[in-house]
């Protein structure tokens, strides 16, 4: 009887596959597994792009027959393979090739040699060491940069024929004709003094490891020297054997000393040092050094610790005597990049700076007084790409049209004939070439994958190297909703912008639970019109559970100009937990939205932001789910704070009013608190001091706690299992 029943629906249920559409059959469900352990949503890039100097071709990443890695060379107008410069299954003896990987690669200038780093141990963010070897593309011979032990931040001389790397904490030269190692320093001590890489602050907040430079000739190295033996340690704890093993380093927090930095000269053929006069004030910064095109001078950037007045200095290389090229001062702070350029001649250079109230493009001369502004206007210049001096043009990206979205430009040094160089709406960065002949395009927008494209200097394709059309088509069988920006007003006329993304089946008539997602930093942006692969699944996983997801770029972020982005000076938490309420009770007012089911998560800064709205607008926000938060700013770096905020001795009340510390009592929502006990950045003492108070204060809430895990949490099963329970527990309290 059962069989004969389920016989006759079998017509049916092929009419109802038949008038349904594949659908039926084609909608997969996203699962955190897919997504943070299987790398299953992540689209194709190009790797290991590499212009050659010939302008003429370039060089990129491929697996071989044998399906080994290898660098191709490959033609710009036709983008066809036309060479293998170095293959593992050929240039590698067969028993290395197990140990041998081709993550990254780079040349010397000449592009003679490769620099190959093998069996990498990272450090902190941006450090590592690792084994690295020397390919000579001529000889196609293969060998260690050194037999002594793993190196740090090797860098070629102009000439190819040495490399400087670090190595505890010390400077080396290795010579490739001589085969000789020579030790340049030799009072490198961890945590007391470092020599030719960046301590713990100035990477992270700086952004660079390697601190020494070749001059043009090859002649002198300029080298940073880090005395951190005053500087505060701190130590986290790993959980690997029966004792656990204490990791202590120098972290200076807000208001602490920090390393003295100076800056040495080293002559590569007589072995004399000169020490380059930076001053006499010790407790300033050296945000960077650049040589000029005259190997006889580098510039060295000063900056006071307040980080509102620079200046370029002039060093001889010979003496160390110094002078001051230009000086730019701010009332709130300055924000260091790697824009500099000295142009031929070396009578000028170009700039970038929001000294107008937007970021913009100027020509300076060696009297420190500007030539040209050369670009103008309410909006950013977001990115500098360099100057082609033979046909007197500058290339750069801004949001000239849209804060959320990146185009590409040309512009002639005088300012004139501006032009645009990309036109699909998104954002579109670019590589170019050393003849600026060619670019290699990156586009993508909120909701599709990137395609890279070879273009001509005018910006015309020669060739799509790769569209993701085959990832498109995978994804295409998940039921995913789009991301939709919308913007809205605060009461003082400010607009926001924001994105949304609705759930699956999305009805108008039915009230949804929001999940707001903030960051909300300073110069920070996530409402950008730009594809983010691993959060926008993420984002579809909670729609998919009938949540609408929202984010909201608050006052503070950037490509807005100056005001915009330093009204939160001083006072960071203010503005931007303002921003995110308005926020919420916008959303309140649309008539598909539940008001009273709004929470918010954010990590770090965004950590700190969801914290801040549970505590101050607890009748706003239902539930928040803080990772790695600051909890209050004096626990936190010195270089980030102080640049917003000063120091806690000038700026007590920013630091003590404006913190999840002083509000948690008012915190009556469902709170998930989450760190890593490993965090070498936002340390586990912001969470344990949170932890106390809202013990004090009988405020219930949940904590997860990861054991020898850094900022990012990861590693393993690690983030597919936060995410797990991170969701989970949304969908029981919010």
């Amino acid at each position: 009887m059962q069989k004969k029943i389920a016989s006759t629906l079998l017509p049916f249920l092929f009419l109802v596959v038949i008038l349904t559409g594949k659908n039926a059959f084609a909608q997969k469900q996203i699962t955190i597994p897919d997504i943070w352990q299987n790398s299953r949503f992540v689209p194709e890039s190009v790797d290991g792009f590499t212009p050659l100097n010939d302008g003429e071709h370039y060089a990129s990443v491929d697996a071989d027959v044998y399906g080994k890695q290898a660098i191709y060379v490959y033609d710009y107008k036709t983008a066809a393979k036309t060479d293998s410069i170095f293959t593992v299954s050929r240039d590698v003896a067969a028993d290395s090739v197990r140990n041998f990987s081709l993550g990254s690669f780079s040349f010397d200038k000449n592009q003679e040699h490769i620099m190959i780093p093998t069996r990498s141990d990272k450090i902190y963010r941006r450090s590592s060491t690792a084994l690295y070897y020397i390919f000579d593309i001529k000889k196609k011979t293969l060998n260690a940069l050194s037999a002594n032990g793993k190196q740090s931040s090797p860098a070629f001389s102009p000439d190819g024929k040495k490399v400087a790397f670090v190595r505890d904490n010390n400077l080396f030269i290795k010579d490739f004709e001589s085969g000789i190692e020579k030790q340049v320093t030799t009072d490198g001590r961890k945590n007391f003094i470092i020599n030719g890489i960046c301590d713990w602050v100035y990477e992270e907040e700086f952004g660079f490891v390697q601190a020494f430079q070749w001059s043009p000739d090859g002649n002198t190295l300029a080298f940073y020297q880090f005395d951190e033996s005053m500087v505060p340690e701190y130590t986290v704890q790993f959980f690997n054997d029966l004792y656990p093993e204490n990791y202590t380093y120098k972290y200076p927090k807000a208001g602490e000393k920090n390393s003295v930095v100076e800056i040495y000269l080293y002559n590569v053929q007589s072995g004399a040092t000169v020490k380059a006069d930076v001053g006499a004030e010790q407790d300033q910064y050296i945000p960077r050094i650049k040589w000029t095109n005259d190997a006889k001078a580098l510039c060295i950037f000063r900056m006071n610790r307040l980080q509102n007045k620079l200046e370029l200095l002039l060093a001889d290389a010979s003496t160390g005597n110094t002078s001051v090229l230009m000086t730019e001062e701010n009332k709130k702070y300055i924000n260091i990049n790697d824009n500099l350029t000295f142009l031929n001649g070396n009578k000028q250079f170009i700039w970038t700076s929001q000294q107008d109230g937007y970021n913009h493009i100027y020509i300076y001369g060696f009297d420190g007084k500007i030539k040209t502004q050369v670009t103008a206007g309410k909006w950013d210049v977001t990115a500098f790409y360099g100057v082609d001096e033979k046909n007197g043009l500058i290339y750069y990206q801004s949001a000239e049209e849209s804060p959320m979205r990146r185009y590409v430009y040309s512009i002639k040094l005088d300012g004139a004939d501006k032009m645009k160089l990309t036109r699909d709406a998104g954002t579109n960065n670019a590589s170019f070439n050393s003849t600026f002949t060619y670019f290699l395009r990156n586009h993508s927008d909120a909701n599709a994958a990137p395609d890279y494209a070879i273009c001509k200097a005018d910006g015309g394709v020669v060739k799509i190297l790769e569209d993701n059309s085959a990832f498109k088509k995978m994804i295409a069988d998940y039921q995913l909703s789009k991301k939709e920006f919308f913007t809205f007003k605060l009461d003082d006329g400010t607009e926001l912008n924001g994105w949304m993304i609705k759930p699956a089946g999305f009805k108008a008539n039915k009230k949804y639970p929001v999940f707001m997602t903030c960051y909300g930093g300073p110069g920070s942006q996530q409402v950008l019109d730009s594809y983010d692969p691993n959060n926008y699944m993420n984002f579809n996983y909670l729609a998919q559970h009938g949540y609408i997801v929202t984010c909201v770029d608050n006052r503070g972020t950037g490509a807005r100009g100056e005001d915009f982005e330093k009204i939160t000076y001083l006072q960071l938490g203010k503005f931007e937990t303002m921003d995110q309420a308005a926020s919420a009770k916008y959303l309140g007012t649309l008539p598909y939205i539940d008001a009273t089911r709004i929470g918010m998560m954010g990590w770090s800064y965004g950590g700190f932001m969801a914290l801040m709205c549970i505590s101050n607008y607890p009748d706003v926000f239902k539930s928040a789910v803080s990772v790695a938060p600051v909890t209050n700013w004096k626990f936190y770096d010195s270089i980030y704070t102080e640049r917003y905020m000063r120091t806690p001795k000038e700026n007590k009340d920013g630091y003590d009013k404006i913190a999840p510390l002083s509000s948690a009592s008012n915190i009556r929502g469902k709170l998930l608190l989450v760190a890593g006990l490993a965090d070498d950045n936002v340390h586990y003492q912001n969470t344990a001091e949170m932890l106390k108070a809202l013990y004090k204060n009988n405020v219930v809430f949940t904590q997860m706690t990861f054991p020898d895990k850094n900022h990012g949490i990861s590693g393993g099963n690690t983030r597919s299992y936060l995410f797990k329970q991170m969701y989970d527990w949304t969908f029981n309290n919010l």
